[in-house]
């Protein structure tokens, strides 16, 4: 059984799968999970291959959801990035890091994408 923060987590993933298959990206794989960490979202976005995280917040009390991505985090995102790309061939693809933000906040959802977070 799923802690309430669990289940808050998996509806913006949820959410940000619906938020980019809209916009035209192709979902990959998600919750790609190894020795260094997970990767929430990988996509592919025409020639690119796109490693995003998600963050979740359901209200502003812990600050904007974006602000959870420090440098450590990035820094993991790119190691993780890379050992997906080692085990999953992509020829002629070019790999990005994004982020999304998803805001549960008075029945309302928000929706946030960066692209190119580092």
């Amino acid at each position: 059984m799923q802690t309430t923060r669990q289940r808050l987590g998996t509806f913006g993933e949820n959410a940000a799968v619906e938020f980019l298959s809209s916009r035209g990206y192709q979902i990959i794989d998600r919750n790609y999970r190894c020795e260094l960490g997970e990767i929430d979202i990988v996509a592919q976005d025409g020639r690119w291959v796109v490693f995003v995280e998600v963050k979740t917040r359901s209200g502003g009390g812990y600050g904007h959801p974006f602000e959870a991505i420090t440098k450590q985090k990035l820094n993991r995102m790119r190691k993780l990035a890379a050992h997906w790309s080692d085990l999953h061939s992509a020829p002629g693809a070019r790999f990005r890091l994004d982020a999304v933000s998803v805001l549960v906040r008075d029945g309302r959802v928000l929706i946030e994408h960066l692209k190119q977070v580092y």
